[in-house]
């Protein structure tokens, strides 16, 4: 979500910092993760021509897989997913199992977004979906890249997000919502937090409720990406109970050596 330009407290975007792919698009456009790839791919490129070696840090695990794996990515067929948008999340489900089995076994019946994605490349390509490659299911034995992951008590982690949304609160998390464009877009608007404050400020829920609800989603946001990474037999864990920039030379270590 740091893509979007104006949306820097909500995203803990660091603006003192050079960082690449930040600030791509406007918050009323649709982003997606082939065009995440291609920018991706420009910098690191640049970079390593400058002598340097790229940084990847991250926790969106399919654009995150998408780079380093050089994941194969379907276009887009807008119309036929606005289409499918409408419908019941189990019959898009049972429909998909009908047209791609092998797509079907590999998402969870609850994962909406995931359904629409293979039932819109499915129908708008006309062929399965599950044929443009492995995907995210698979993990090449071999890669350029060094993964190293940080992992924290779950009490931790849940405390460090609760106070994170009190501190950009503090920050001015509310006005940057209001100062939002209208028409944002479908991805947009589905970022943690702002999608609980947006609905605060047209009236639905309260205060409170916004940011309980925002704090109970990206815990459960951070649930899946343990889930997500775990898979990854080639990242190497770190662990801390505490503070995690003390892991800081146990990373650089392994991604030196």
């Amino acid at each position: 979500m740091q893509v979007y330009r104006g949306m820097d407290i909500g995203t803990a975007k660091d603006t003192h910092q050079p960082h690449h792919l930040v600030d791509l698009a406007d918050p009323t456009e649709d982003f997606s993760v082939a065009r995440f790839q291609a920018a991706a791919a420009a910098a690191l490129a640049a970079i390593e021509a400058r002598g340097h070696r790229a940084l990847l840090v991250g926790g969106t695990g399919l654009y995150l897989q998408a780079v380093v794996d050089g994941l194969t990515v379907p276009g887009a067929w807008p119309e036929v997913r606005a289409e499918l948008e409408h419908e019941d999340a189990g019959v898009l489900f049972q429909r998909l199992g009908r047209a791609d089995p092998a797509a079907a076994a590999r998402i969870e019946p609850g994962n909406v977004r995931r359904i629409v994605r293979a039932l819109e490349v499915t129908l708008g390509s006309g062929r399965p979906f599950s044929s443009y490659g492995p995907g995210i299911a698979a993990f090449p034995p071999t890669t350029r890249f060094r993964l190293a992951g940080l992992w924290l008590p779950r009490p931790l982690l849940n405390a460090r997000i609760e106070a994170r949304y009190h501190a950009q609160m503090d920050a001015g998390f509310l006005d940057e919502v209001k100062a939002l464009p209208t028409g944002l877009s479908r991805t947009a608007r589905q970022a943690l937090g702002y999608r609980e404050l947006l609905a605060h400020l047209e009236g639905s829920i309260t205060l409170g409720q916004a940011l309980d609800e925002a704090i109970r989603r990206t815990r459960a946001f951070a649930r899946r990406q343990r889930m997500w990474f775990r898979r990854d037999p080639r990242i190497v864990w770190f662990g801390g109970a505490g503070n995690p920039v003390a892991l800081l030379p146990a990373v650089l270590g392994h991604w030196t050596s």
